[in-house]
């Protein structure tokens, strides 16, 4: 069985939402060799990446930049994972109040210095939530899983 794992900080109803649709999108019931392992920044630990063969991360802007809870969860696994988890295939999506970028490109760096590799482009949910977010962050999780159980990531 193949392992996708979800890392979202997920603080308010909205982004709370918007994660719960991703794990939808995941959990598809056309994707049958794929389990999926929803975990807060807080509680993800290096061996949950280690052992994923996808990663899809969540989060909030904060102040113009990735949650705290997602900085230390990047400064927790970094190391650790740094010369094990090379071309990892991810996907992130941000809900933002303002435009996201900086959570984006924060994240962006960081994932760079793992040699992630991106599979999708990231989802940015910005301003007053919308339905159209629940749909997009459903397709984002879907098209993941389906990717890793298809050998495309």
């Amino acid at each position: 069985m193949l392992k996708l794992l979800i890392v979202s900080h997920s603080p308010s109803t909205n982004a709370k939402a918007l994660t719960d649709a991703v794990v939808k999108g995941a959990s598809n019931k056309e994707i049958d060799n794929v389990d999926i392992l929803l975990r807060a920044p807080l509680q993800a630990n290096a061996n949950d990446v280690l052992g994923a063969d996808g990663i899809i991360l969540g989060t909030t802007e904060n102040f113009g930049y990735m949650s705290g809870a997602m900085k230390d969860f990047f400064d927790r696994i970094y190391y650790p994972c740094l010369e094990h988890t090379e071309g990892l295939p991810y996907a992130l999506f941000v809900k933002a109040g303002i435009d996201g970028e900086g959570a984006k490109s924060s994240i962006e760096r960081i994932v760079t210095g793992l040699r992630w590799k991106q599979a999708q482009a990231c989802l940015i949910c910005k301003g007053d939530f919308k339905s159209d977010f629940l749909l997009n962050g459903e397709e984002l999780g879907m098209t993941m899983a389906a990717g890793i159980e298809a050998g495309i990531f």
